[in-house]
């Protein structure tokens, strides 16, 4: 099985900076660097939308409202996944939630993320 452990949300004002990062403890059978590792947002009322993704040859995505501001990357040998977030805005305020995809999506339990003055 996959957990997965994020940390770093937390509150912070309009044009600050957090750092995000995901965890990930894998079964055998599961090798964290041939996986690919995305973060997700969810804004209340608003439906889950992706913000980046990372496969196995660092390979990266990015939702339209986050490129420039935000960049992800990956530690293989800390199965870790971090999303540097820049240029913060209010539209940025949401749970944030950290994935893993190999055959199935596994899911983190989620970090709020609160852009305020």
């Amino acid at each position: 099985q996959v957990q997965l452990v994020e940390s770093g949300g937390g509150l912070v004002q309009p044009g600050g900076s957090l750092r995000l990062s995901c965890t990930a403890s894998v079964t055998s059978g599961i090798i964290f660097s041939i996986t690919t590792m995305a973060w997700y947002r969810q804004a209340p009322g608003k439906q889950r939308e992706l913000v980046a993704s990372i496969n196995s040859i660092a390979t990266t995505n990015y939702g339209d409202s986050v490129k420039g501001r935000f960049t992800i990357s990956r530690d293989n040998v800390k199965n870790t996944v971090y999303l540097q977030m820049n240029s913060l805005t209010p539209e940025d305020t949401a749970v944030y939630y950290c994935n893993l995809y190999w055959r199935l999506h596994y899911w983190g339990q989620g970090t709020q993320v609160t852009v305020s003055s």
